[in-house]
């Protein structure tokens, strides 16, 4: 079996880097590791392990992932900033619908309860 590039931009292969966490046999250790594995599993249009890693409270009812094809170019961690059992982490995350590109910068914010990260909520800092 072939082993593929991870889309999160790691310069890893997808089973040494988000696999494993994805796939639940790991849990992402830090806020960025998660955010990390939450950028694959948009990529992979994983609905179920978006809503496993999302806080409880903030977790939308609509569906997190859709079905017009989406295609992620890429991902670039701007800046991680770990404080206890709460973390942000800046991201661009770059891609395309019908041909037209966009990027989402965000600044998320991640909490961990009982040893597991969870992605809270984002802001989406000025131009």
């Amino acid at each position: 079996m072939s082993s593929k590039a991870c889309p999160c931009g790691s310069n890893k292969n997808f089973e040494q880097c988000c696999g494993p966490y994805i796939s639940g046999a790991a849990v992402a250790p830090t806020a960025e590791a998660l955010m990390r594995s939450r950028y694959s599993a948009y990529t992979l249009n994983d609905e179920a392990y978006l809503r496993s890693t999302w806080d409880e409270r903030t977790c939308p009812k609509e569906r997190i992932t859709h079905d017009d094809p989406t295609r992620w170019l890429g991902l670039e961690v701007k800046k991680f900033k770990p404080d206890g059992d709460a973390a942000t982490v800046e991201f661009v995350a770059r891609y395309k619908i019908g041909g037209k590109a966009h990027r989402l910068h965000e600044v998320s914010r991640f909490v961990r309860y009982d040893g597991k990260w969870y992605y809270v909520d984002g802001s989406f800092p000025e131009k």
